[in-house]
This record gives structure tokens, sequence and C-alpha cells, in this order.
């Protein structure tokens, strides 16, 4: 895919004169002449841009569509072990959710949040400093009137939206696959030969030692430690084919999430299927894009 810089000359007097326009826009056409032919709309821009806030950067792939925009979707990619890998990674994860909306007039904002040599949700901090550029930034620099910001993401992009939504208030969370659910246990499986080694288990052993030895900082970043404090709506849906680590824990996550006093209304969708789940049915995609309608409307 072939990005192009983001260019923001929007007035169209502006344009005229400081894009090398010519002519003066309040000159009224002659009496009885045909009005001008309607200007077609805008293409859709697509491009990466590096943003701060509160002192962190990070690049994010922004789509701007050619229709009016009214709200944002903030967009997090699954786990890529490698930083140079992390814009592609981004930018896929645009264009499957962009295939997902039924509707181009959300700005898409993909972060590329980083994570080599992190350990699982160390990347976070990132993460949240663009969804608050978004929140309260990106209307400005971008020239636009954003009201709502709904957030998304895929396999750890999703396990990164349903932090946030303990951390944030958005208007909706979409998390598709979430994980790691139980970092102790798939890296306890890694340990005793029963899966194959990854990264992130190896960071974590060279950091603190096995999970036999020492489980207790991989309790801390599995996801079944984050099951309350949900700031907003969040719809979770999970392939039912997914590998067997994510499915022994995805019955325990959704248990602690239903149970939760203080979150906002959690939806779970269960759908026949694989990780991509969401990306791959009909019935997950009605959902999302259900989901979102029914708040932006609110």
């Amino acid at each position: 895919m072939r990005l192009r810089s983001i260019v923001f000359c929007l007035p169209l007097l502006a344009l005229l004169v400081a894009c090398g326009g010519s002519g003066s826009a309040d000159i009224a056409p002659a009496a009885g002449s045909a009005p001008p032919p309607a200007s077609p709309p805008a293409p859709p821009v697509q491009g990466i841009r590096t943003i701060t806030y509160g002192g962190v950067s990070v690049q994010v792939v922004i789509h701007m569509p050619s229709a009016s925009v009214k709200d944002a979707l903030v967009l997090y990619h699954p786990t890529v072990w490698f930083d140079d890998r992390i814009l592609p990674a981004a930018e896929n994860t645009l264009e499957n959710f962009k295939r997902l909306l039924q509707r181009d007039d959300m700005l898409l904002v993909s972060v590329a949040y980083p994570q080599q040599n992190r350990e699982v949700g160390e990347g976070l901090r990132e993460a949240e400093a663009a969804l608050l550029w978004v929140k309260n930034e990106a209307s400005r620099a971008l020239g636009l009137s954003i009201g709502r910001v709904f957030i998304a993401g895929h396999s750890q992009g999703a396990y990164v939206a349903t932090r946030l939504n303990t951390l944030q208030q958005t208007d909706g969370v979409i998390a598709n696959a979430p994980g790691p659910l139980d970092f102790e246990y798939r890296c306890l499986l890694e340990e005793r030969g029963g899966a194959p080694g990854s990264q992130e288990c190896g960071l974590m052993v060279q950091r603190y030692g096995p999970a036999s030895v020492n489980p207790l900082p991989y309790r801390r970043i599995s996801l079944l430690s984050f099951t309350a404090g949900f700031k907003a709506d969040a719809l979770f849906v999970q392939g039912l084919g997914d590998g067997a680590i994510q499915m022994r824990s995805w019955p325990l996550f959704k248990q602690a999430v239903q149970v939760c006093a203080d979150c906002q209304r959690p939806v779970f969708l269960e759908v026949a299927g694989g990780h991509d789940a969401l990306f791959m049915s009909f019935e997950a995609r009605e959902a999302f894009n259900q989901f979102i309608d029914q708040r932006r409307s609110r």
C-alpha cells in the first residue's frame, strides 16, 4: 500500500491563496450565468504521522475519509516482536478494521506502539498517549470536529484496548481474541516443553526467572488481572476455534468480567472461527457495526 502525506489545506479560500489558486472568492457570478459545477468530494487521505502527547511520542497511521468526519476509532495491532515491522502491522490493522466498517465516515488512527524487548503491556504508555492525543489534540491538529472516540484491537491489541478501558474514558471498546489472558500458564507450558518458546516468555525469564519459580510478574501482566473498573461498554469477540491456550482461559476471563461490579456493560460474542474471527465472521461484523452505531446515536 502506498501512503500519501497528509496535507491540511482545508478552507477553500485559504487553498486558493496559500496553495497557489487564483481569482477572488467574493466575486459574484454574472447575472443569468449557470452556477459552477459542484466540486467532487475530496478523496480519502491516508498517511503516517508522529504525534506527541504528554512528552510521549509514537507513530500512527491516519485515515481521513472523504465523508464528513464525526467520530474516531483508535486501533491497536497484534503482537509484533520486531519494531521494524510495527508500521506495517499498524497499516494492516487499519485496513482490516476499515473493511469491517459499513460506513466510511470515521477518522481511523492505528497506533504503532512498540513491543521489541518489552514485556507484554509495556507499550501501554505509547498506546495511551495516542488515545489522549486523539481525544484532546486531533481536532485541532487535523482541522476536524471529532465527537465520540472508540478504541479497538486484535489479539495483543485487544489486550491493550481492554487495559486502556481501565484507565481512560471512551465511548466504547471492541476487543477481538484479547490476550495473553493467563501469561503464567502460557510461559509454564513453554518451560515444560508443552508449547513452542516465544520471545515474550523468554524476556520474562531473563528478567524475573522462570514462571515456576517466580510466578507473580507473569500473573501481574495477565489480562485475568484486569477484569474490573471498565470505564466504557465493551464488545468482546472470541472465535470458538481459537488455540488451546486461549480457549483454556477464555471462560475464566468471561466469568470474571460478567460479575464485575464497577464495569460498564460488557457484551460477549462467541462465534465459529479462529483467532481472527472478528474479521472472518459475518455475525461478528454485524455485531461490531451495531455496537458502534448504537453508541454513536446516543
